[in-house]
């Protein structure tokens, strides 16, 4: 008799229950079992705490890689990867000025692939940033940003919004010159509002730029406060903000009926055996049932059937894994052959010249050099005024789901690339070559400087151009189409002269090796 057999049918059952823990273990976390069928697939993402934002089928259309390029996905997956990174990098940081440069140092020499994982976190958070603003692009020339789909393109401005925040955040961590200067540069354009109330003579009475700045850092410079609340900004604030807009973000593209498509899509696609498809719907409902009531009109996916519908498990999963193993690629790659920069520690009293700010904010720079508070504050907030109203005012359909779809099309929007950067190149070369107001007439008010500019001038041509294809056209989406192209060349523009043709004191040089020796 073995011992188990003589301690009764208590302890036989307690072993056989140990035995059956593995299994036991894989049962309760699956319990659908393998998703080898169409119902347990869909059992499958409707269960999964990761994947159940994901709709339960996928349409063909949006499986395509000319649809969406993997673009939004590519970003998702560049925020994860920023984020593991930086966790392990937060083990070894330390949020004080007096040892903070140290701890990077630390990281970048001592620590071991301390280097590789700050590259790697320092390339995915600049992918993140192509990402965002590209998907942004796509989003717009398929204009899926129309009904139903509105407001899920004002999540996707927060997204931007929040990206570049986050990115912003973390150039200050470093606390060496580069960041020191590059973070003085933004306190001076959240400042920048006293350009107009100095004018006006109300700063005493009205200071919102030196309350900006102040909320900014915490202080009138940048120091110890700066430093902390950029880092809780950076490792908390943003990323949770960052995370429940993408929760959002995610949930409404599901809700509002997929990723966009042209109407005759299903047409569109190859067609399929007659036996490998079947009709769902042979009276179309009426209404949306929600949890406690009927509710007045219909969701986008009401009276629609699953033909040329997938399972998204495993197509649309595996597609995500593959995007994200490839931006994994990306990043590291670059990493492997460029590395974060890391320059002399932090000094107050030996400013950066040039000083520059993060390569996505150096379009902002070069209209700042201009106008503080007119490229800084007025013009951003005037563009994403207009990102934000795109889908009010255009209202049409045609071209819905298509590729520069609506009136006009490429031709549209080829002439708009032209015209979009030729206008900054000739505008920035009268400035450099002949200066500006201030240059000829030295006794002219502050006020008319601050409003008539080279960026103010530029911003108001391509409105101008915008209304012209409006008229052209007869359509708002033209409109649109003309003004959205411009603005993305003009960006592509002033970031390319603020980052390479930029030197001491922001004069223009062809080359760095043309700048004054010291």
């Amino acid at each position: 008799m073995t011992p188990v057999d003589a301690g009764g049918p208590a302890l036989r059952e307690f072993v056989e229950n140990l035995k059956a823990v593995p299994r036991r273990l894989k049962e309760t976390a699956f319990r659908t079992g393998p998703p080898v069928t169409d119902r347990t697939r869909s059992t499958f993402v409707f269960g999964n705490v990761f994947l159940h934002l994901h709709s339960v089928r996928t349409h063909r259309w949006s499986l395509r890689w000319t649809t969406t390029m993997g673009l939004g996905i590519m970003t998702f997956a560049a925020f994860l990867i920023a984020l593991v990174t930086g966790v392990m990098l937060m083990f070894y940081y330390k949020p004080f000025p007096d040892v903070a440069y140290q701890s990077m140092k630390d990281i970048h020499f001592v620590v071991p692939t301390g280097r590789l994982i700050r590259n790697i976190h320092r390339w995915s958070a600049n992918v993140m940033v192509i990402g965002v603003i590209l998907h942004m692009a796509r989003a717009f020339y398929t204009a899926a940003y129309r009904r139903p789909r509105e407001y899920n393109w004002l999540i996707g401005i927060g997204l931007l919004v929040t990206t570049l925040g986050l990115s912003f955040t973390g150039y200050l961590l470093p606390w060496d010159q580069l960041a020191y200067w590059a973070i003085t540069i933004g306190a001076n354009i959240a400042q920048s509002p006293r350009e107009v109330t100095d004018a006006l003579n109300i700063t005493d009475y009205f200071d919102p730029g030196g309350f900006q700045k102040l909320l900014l850092l915490g202080s009138d410079q940048v120091g110890a406060e700066a430093l902390i609340r950029f880092y809780m900004l950076h490792v908390m604030i943003l990323p949770l903000v960052l995370a429940a807009l993408m929760a959002v973000h995610f949930w409404r593209i599901r809700k509002d009926g997929g990723l966009v498509r042209p109407p005759d899509a299903d047409e569109r696609l190859t067609k399929k055996r007659a036996e490998e498809t079947y009709p769902v719907f042979t009276e179309a409902p009426a209404k949306t049932y929600h949890l406690a009531a009927i509710v007045r009109g219909r969701t986008p996916n009401v009276g629609r059937g699953p033909e040329n519908t997938v399972p998204s498990m495993p197509h649309l999963f595996y597609a995500e894994l593959g995007v994200l193993m490839f931006t994994l690629l990306i990043c590291v790659a670059l990493s492997l052959v460029s590395d974060a920069p890391l320059k002399e520690l932090a000094n107050p009293n030996v400013p950066e010249n040039p000083a520059k700010a993060p390569w996505y904010f150096l379009g902002l720079q070069e209209m700042v050099s201009f106008s503080a508070f007119m490229g800084g504050i007025a013009i951003p907030a005037i563009v994403l005024l207009g990102l934000a109203l795109i889908p009010y005012l255009d209202r049409e359909t045609k071209g819905t789901g298509e590729w520069f779809g609506g009136p006009g099309g490429w031709p549209l929007v080829r002439l708009s690339l032209l015209f979009g950067l030729a206008v900054p190149v000739l505008l920035e070369a009268f400035a450099i070559r002949f200066g500006w107001l201030r240059e000829w007439f030295p006794d002219i008010p502050q006020l008319i400087v601050t409003f008539i500019n080279p960026a103010t001038v530029l911003t108001a041509i391509y409105a101008l151009y915008s209304i012209w294809c409006i008229r052209r056209y007869e359509s708002a989406r033209a409109g649109a189409l003309g003004l959205f192209t411009c603005f993305l060349c003009g960006f592509l523009v002033l970031t390319i002269i603020g980052t390479y043709f930029r030197g001491p004191n922001w004069e223009f040089f062809w080359s760095p090796a043309d700048w004054p020796q010291h």
